[in-house]
């Protein structure tokens, strides 16, 4: 009667292989993947930088590439004041945003109104 249920015991030891195999594909898939593919895009776009760049650090500083180094990056963040930071520095997802901003049109609100168009002169009562 033992011999019956350590045989029975022995199938579960398959099933539990593979069940640890199947979470191991849908971790790769779902978290190690996209992780390798983000820090590859990073590394282009960092070794695709040129002069004049608008970027954002990681910490949030924005700035335009005033001059690249092998390791190094210069940013112009004002008229005369340049700083130096690391290219590993630069964020991909925050330069990316703001490059999509800057080739965006921008709308003048203020010379359009709310009734198609047409500009309504009011006037008023000097006292």
């Amino acid at each position: 009667m033992l011999f019956i249920l350590l045989q029975a015991a022995g199938g579960g030891n398959m099933s539990l292989l593979l069940t640890m195999g199947a979470a191991f594909v849908v971790m790769y898939f779902f978290m190690i993947r996209p992780q390798q593919k983000k820090q590859k895009d990073q590394k282009k776009f960092i070794e695709e930088l040129k002069k004049g760049d608008a970027v954002v650090t990681i910490g949030g500083l924005h700035g335009k590439i005033h001059e690249l180094d092998e390791l190094t990056i210069t940013l112009e963040v004002d008229r005369g004041t340049k700083l130096k930071f690391d290219r590993a520095s630069i964020s991909l997802d925050g330069s990316k945003r703001i490059q999509t901003e800057t080739a965006k049109p921008k709308v003048d609100r203020a010379s359009t109104s709310p009734d198609g168009g047409k500009q309504v002169q009011t006037e008023t009562a000097n006292a």
